[in-house]
């Protein structure tokens, strides 16, 4: 079943760019006033795993923020949090806010994370939550049952190339643009990134810290920068790892997803490029020409899905999105090698490529690119409860301003895909929902800049030379942006960097610890090899 899918997940034509503008002049919206006294949170002991023994470090909370914040004593919505207590009380600071990204990406369970040095969880509470229509925290559904949403996911198409996969793939989506017009209730209305700002300004200000301590990873780093400048005078320490460019996604969500694209293609032809380098066996794909190999094998399943001895099909979309998946992380790297070198196998056993022979890997590696073979039938129970979220388009939507005829996107596809051979119709796909969705953004609601206003202290920008699902020119643009921040650079391929690198984690420790601005340039490495030596 293919979901409509949170970003692994992208030249566009001058109409459907003249079709952009005409939303993407978004008035500017002011800081938002200082909020009214809150109350404190009310903490209540939890096991963030219930299967093994309570550490005893955990406290749970939900917390009222108002759905409307036109109405601040109206209807109240719960955000779910979670706090790790700081180790060591005698050296306690605050609390360090998280968020994973997404849109939609839970957090709740990030106040859990080893990403940080001990001097970080020795000094501060980390706090992780579900922001405003994710997962815990009232949950924006647009169905009642799975059945309902299957019936609509199933008939679409991750990246699709005939005429009738991309007729299906749009006719699919308006349906599920209608279905969460009729289901998902009041709270579609206000779930742009300045109402997830407003919400987390309370929390801070419930937990008792003056300012804002927060690290934000991919989306998350949207949400630190809207921040910075809603409540500049409020910055304590803000970390942003894994950039978006702000400017460019509030204001013309189509180039933005073309640049998107881009930095997916970049970051594999690094990827195919240092395979290449350390060859087989260490990089399993690596011998020959792995940019040419790569391409047969995308282009063989633009026309011809690849059946594999357990009964799993390959197909340009499952393909596509698991090596977009793949470059997220280096530990997935070695993994995707072996995946591409059996698929290779199966579509041309002959050795290719002036090879005399090449590396074998077993066929079962390709399993990893495919859609698993499908079960027996067997009776369901009807009616099974819905139990994902909508929020990754309740969010965009709101905040990116797209063309309102969805079928522009197929214009896109065939343009991006010429400068983005992989990546360009796999993104340009990504958006068509926000071209019907049912609850476009009211300005009131929605922070499109300045960027660049003065905060407290510095902000703490980090960039991955070859991130691919936020490429390092976004951070580079962050950087700019911002009126005060310092940009620290990772040589890897990687989607966002804290956890990754020593050498970085002791300068996220300083910063967020000392409060000591990293020195601007620096370019760093990571701790492991994607490709280890055998």
């Amino acid at each position: 079943m293919l979901r409509l899918r949170m970003p692994a997940a992208a030249v566009a034509l001058a109409g459907a760019l003249a079709l952009v503008a005409g939303s993407a002049g978004a008035a500017t919206a002011e800081p938002a006033p200082v909020a009214p006294k809150v109350d404190p949170v009310a903490w209540t002991p939890c096991n963030p795993d219930p299967s093994k023994p309570d550490p005893g470090i955990y406290d749970c909370a939900v917390y009222p923020v108002p759905l409307d914040y036109a109405h601040p004593n109206g209807e109240k919505i719960g955000i779910a949090m979670m706090r790790r207590r700081a180790a060591d009380p005698a050296k306690r600071i605050g609390s360090l806010f998280l968020n994973p990204g997404g849109p939609g990406g839970s957090g709740y369970l990030w106040a859990t994370t080893t990403r940080f040095e001990k001097r970080v969880t020795d000094s501060f509470d980390l706090v992780g939550f579900d922001p405003r229509g994710v997962a815990r925290s009232n949950p924006l559904r647009c169905f009642t049952t799975a059945e309902d949403a299957d019936a609509v996911f199933n008939r679409m198409t991750g990246v699709p190339v005939t005429a009738a996969e991309i007729d299906g793939t749009l006719a699919a989506t308006r349906d599920y643009t209608t279905a969460c017009g009729r289901n998902a209730g009041p709270l579609i209305e206000h779930m742009s990134t300045m109402n997830v700002v407003r919400d987390l300004d309370r929390m801070r200000q419930a937990v008792g810290d003056r300012q804002l301590t927060f690290a934000g990873f991919s989306y998350g780093t949207l949400i630190g920068a809207t921040y910075a400048n809603m409540y500049p005078g409020k910055v304590r320490a803000v970390i942003v790892d894994g950039n978006v460019d702000p400017q460019l996604r509030l204001h013309n969500g189509v180039e933005y997803d073309r640049q998107r694209a881009g930095g997916f293609e970049l970051a594999l032809d690094e990827y195919l490029r240092r395979c290449a380098a350390v060859g087989a066996p260490r990089c399993a794909f690596g011998a020959g020409d792995t940019r040419a190999k790569f391409d047969a094998i995308r282009d063989h399943l633009r026309t011809s899905p690849v059946t594999l001895p357990n009964g799993s099909v390959v197909t340009l979309s499952t393909f596509t999105g698991e090596v977009a998946n793949a470059l997220y992380a280096q530990t997935r790297q070695a993994p995707l090698a072996r995946s591409l070198q059996a698929l290779q196998q199966v579509i041309s056993p002959a050795p290719a490529f002036g090879l005399a022979a090449e590396p074998q890997v077993p066929v079962a590696e390709a399993e990893a690119l495919a859609v698993p073979a499908p079960h027996a039938l067997r009776e369901a129970p009807a009616d099974t409860p819905y139990t994902s979220d909508d929020s990754y388009y309740g969010v965009n939507c709101q905040d990116k301003p797209y063309p309102s005829n969805p079928k522009v996107f197929a214009n896109l596809a065939r343009a991006w895909e010429i400068e983005a051979p992989t990546f360009g119709r796999y993104q340009a796909f990504d958006a068509p929902a926000c071209a019907t969705w049912p609850a476009p953004a009211r300005e009131v609601e929605r922070y499109a800049g300045p960027w660049n206003r003065h905060t407290a202290n510095p902000l703490m920008v980090i960039g991955n030379l070859y991130d691919p699902a936020t490429q390092y020119r976004f951070a580079q643009n962050m950087q700019r942006e911002l009126d005060s921040a310092v940009l620290v650079t990772v040589d890897v391929i990687e989607h966002c960097a804290v956890g990754r690198s020593k050498a970085l984690n002791a300068l996220v420790t300083s910063y967020l610890v000392d409060q000591a601005v990293p020195a601007p340039g620096q370019v760093l490495k990571p701790d492991l090899d994607p490709f280890p030596a055998v």
